[in-house]
C-alpha cells in the first residue's frame, strides 16, 4: 500500500515538474463565483483562469482508504456519462498525462465535519481535500456542477471543457439532510428509487427515508411473517397491483445509497397506518372492526393492539429482520395520526417499540407525536405539524428533524392548477418551499437540538417516476440548500437565478420537473 502511494505521489510530482515544458494554453478568464452551484458553498474565491478538462486528464486518489478510490471511480463514470471522456483512475502510466484531478485524504482541523471538503482548482490540477470519503464525495458533486455542458474546442486541436480556477471551502449546516419517499400508498420500483437517490446525491442529500408500510400496502419482505407480502403487498391507492421489495432488493437499495454516501432509513409506521399489516395477520388489529383491503386515502382509522404481547413478538421479528440488513443508525417507527389508539395505549406502545429498536442496535425516529412518551435522548422526533411537540422533545434531550408540512411536504400542490398533489397543508409554490430558515422556524427550539431537515413526498396522487419528479423537483433542490448552506447564503432572488441554470442537468437526467413561472428557466 505504501509503495503504491509513493508511486502515485511520484507521478503527481512528475506531472507538476513537466508542466512548464508544455506550451501554455491561454484560457479566457472565467469566474468561479458566478457558477450556479446548488447548494451554495460556504466560501468561494475566484482566481479567474481555467483548468482544461480533456482526454489527457487523469484522476488520482489517496489509496490508504479504498473508499477514496471508489469516489474517484464514481467521478470518472459521471464524466464519461456526461462528456464521453474516459479518465483513468490511479493509472501507473504517466507519460501522456497533462492535467490532474487528485482526491486527497487530509487530516486537517480546517475540515471541521465528516462532510467538509476543500476544492482547489489551478490551471493544471484540481485537488479535492477531505477527511472522509463522504466529504470527498460531496466535493466531487460540486466539481460535477463546475464542468460545463459544452466544450470550447476553439482553443486547442481537441475538445476542452473549461473549469474556472479558484478555491471552494465548504461544509454542511446540518448533520442530517434527508428526503422521504412513500412507497406504501403507491409502490415504486427499485430502478425508480435508484434514480431518485442519484438526483438527491447530486444536491448533497445524505439520507433517503423509505415509508415502507401503511394502510394501503406493506412493501418489504419479512421472512418470518410471509403473509405481510403475500396479502399486505397486493394493494395500493386506487386499486393498483401494489408490490414489495424482497430483502435482496432492499439490500441492493441500501448499497446503492451507501455508494453515494447516503443512509437509507426504513420506516414501519405504527401503531396507526397499519391496516395492511393487520389484514395479513388479524391478531394485530386493535380497533375491533372487520378488516378488508384498503385502497383509499383516509387516515387515522387503524391501530395495532397495544396491550397484546404477541404484537410485540411480531414487531421484534419485523424490526430484527429489517435492522439486520440496514447498516445505518436509524429505524423509523412512524407514530403519527393514531386517532384510533387511546393516548395511554399510544404512550405505552411507543415506549415498548423504542426498547425493541434499541435492542436491535438502532436509534428510533418517530413523527412528532412520539414526544408524548418518555423516551431515551438517543431517539429523534420528526416535526411535521405540532411545534410544541418538537419543543417538548428537545426539552427531554431528543434531537429534532424539521419537516414542517406547510414548507417541506412536496406532495402538496404548487397552485390551484397543479396536475398532481394534495392541498391540506396549503399550496407550496417553489418560493414558499425555499423561503424559511430552519434554524429559527420553530420559536423556542434551540439550534443545537436540530438534527437537520427532511423533505417528505407522500404518494397518494402519484404512481411513477414522472409524477414523482413533477412534485419533487425543483422543490427538493431548494430544501437541499436549506440543509447545507449558511443562512446568509439562502436568498431567494439569488437562488432562483442559480436554479434557472439547472436545466441542462435536469434534462440530462430526464427529470420531469415542474417549470415554475416564478423562475426564468434557462433552456439549452
Amino acid at each position: 500500500m505504501i509503495t503504491r502511494t509513493l508511486l502515485l505521489l511520484s507521478v503527481i510530482v512528475c506531472i507538476a515538474a513537466c508542466q512548464p515544458e508544455k506550451k501554455e494554453i491561454l484560457f479566457p478568464k472565467t469566474d468561479l463565483a458566478t457558477v450556479p452551484l446548488i447548494p451554495k458553498p460556504v466560501k468561494t474565491v475566484a482566481t479567474h483562469s481555467a483548468f482544461g478538462l480533456d482526454s489527457n486528464t487523469v484522476i488520482y486518489t489517496t489509496t490508504q482508504d479504498p473508499a477514496f478510490e471508489k469516489v474517484g471511480q464514481f467521478l470518472s463514470e459521471k464524466i464519461k456519462g456526461k462528456l464521453g471522456l474516459d479518465l483513468a483512475v490511479n493509472a501507473s502510466d504517466s507519460e501522456k498525462l497533462e492535467r490532474l484531478i487528485y482526491i486527497n485524504q487530509l487530516d486537517s482541523t480546517d475540515l471541521e465535519t465528516p462532510e467538509s471538503y476543500q476544492l482547489y482548482i489551478k490551471k493544471d490540477s484540481i485537488f479535492v481535500n477531505a477527511k472522509t470519503a463522504a466529504g470527498a464525495f460531496r466535493g466531487i458533486q460540486t466539481l460535477r456542477q463546475l464542468i460545463p455542458e459544452k466544450s470550447n474546442d476553439t482553443l486547442t486541436d481537441h475538445p476542452l471543457w473549461l473549469i474556472p480556477t479558484g478555491k471552494i471551502v465548504d461544509a454542511p449546516k446540518f448533520e442530517y439532510r434527508g428526503a422521504m419517499l412513500d412507497v406504501a400508498r403507491h409502490f415504486f420500483t427499485v430502478e425508480e428509487v435508484k434514480k431518485y437517490i442519484d438526483i438527491l446525491a447530486y444536491y448533497k442529500y445524505n439520507s433517503i427515508h423509505l415509508h415502507l408500510s401503511d394502510d394501503q400496502g406493506w412493501r418489504i419482505e419479512i421472512k418470518s411473517w410471509p403473509k405481510l407480502t403475500e396479502v399486505g403487498a397486493k394493494t395500493e391507492v386506487g386499486g393498483g397491483e401494489g408490490g414489495f421489495y424482497t430483502q435482496d432488493e432492499y439490500k441492493e437499495l441500501v448499497q446503492y445509497a451507501a455508494d453515494r454516501h447516503m443512509t437509507l432509513i426504513p420506516e414501519i409506521d405504527m401503531p396507526g397506518h397499519t391496516n395492511a399489516a393487520s389484514l395479513s395477520y388479524p391478531f394485530l388489529n386493535g380497533n375491533g372492526k372487520p378488516l378488508k383491503p384498503y385502497t383509499g386515502t383516509r387516515v387515522g382509522f387503524s391501530t395495532f393492539d397495544a396491550r397484546k404481547d404477541t404484537v410485540y413478538s411480531f414487531l421484534d421479528d419485523v424490526i430484527g429482520e429489517i435492522t439486520a440488513i440496514t447498516p445505518g443508525p436509524y429505524f423509523h417507527a412512524g407514530g403519527d395520526e393514531t386517532h384510533a389508539t387511546k393516548k395511554s395505549d399510544y404512550i405505552y406502545f411507543v415506549e415498548k417499540v423504542e426498547e425493541l429498536v434499541q435492542k436491535h442496535g438502532k436509534k428510533m425516529i418517530g413523527w412528532n407525536e412520539i414526544a408524548q412518551a418518555k423516551l431515551d435522548p438517543s431517539s429523534v422526533a420528526q416535526l411535521w405539524n405540532e411545534s410544541h411537540s418538537a419543543i417538548k422533545a428537545a426539552e427531554n434531550g431528543l434531537k429534532v428533524i424539521l419537516s414542517p408540512s406547510e414548507r417541506t411536504y412536496v406532495d402538496m400542490k404548487y397552485d390551484s392548477i397543479s396536475e398532481y398533489g394534495l392541498t391540506w397543508a396549503g399550496f407550496i409554490p417553489v418560493d414558499v418551499a425555499y423561503n424559511w430558515n430552519p434554524e429559527t422556524y420553530v420559536e423556542g427550539l434551540p439550534r443545537e437540538s436540530i438534527l437537520g431537515v427532511e423533505a417528505p413526498l407522500w404518494s397518494e396522487t402519484i404512481s411513477n417516476s414522472s409524477e414523482l419528479e413533477y412534485l419533487a423537483f425543483p422543490r427538493v433542490i431548494g430544501i437541499a440548500e436549506l440543509g447545507w448552506s449558511p443562512a446568509e447564503h439562502c436568498n431567494w432572488d439569488d437562488y432562483k437565478q442559480r436554479l434557472a441554470q439547472q436545466v441542462p442537468y435536469l434534462n440530462q437526467m430526464e427529470i420531469n420537473y415542474y417549470p415554475s413561472p416564478l423562475v426564468d428557466w434557462k433552456e439549452e
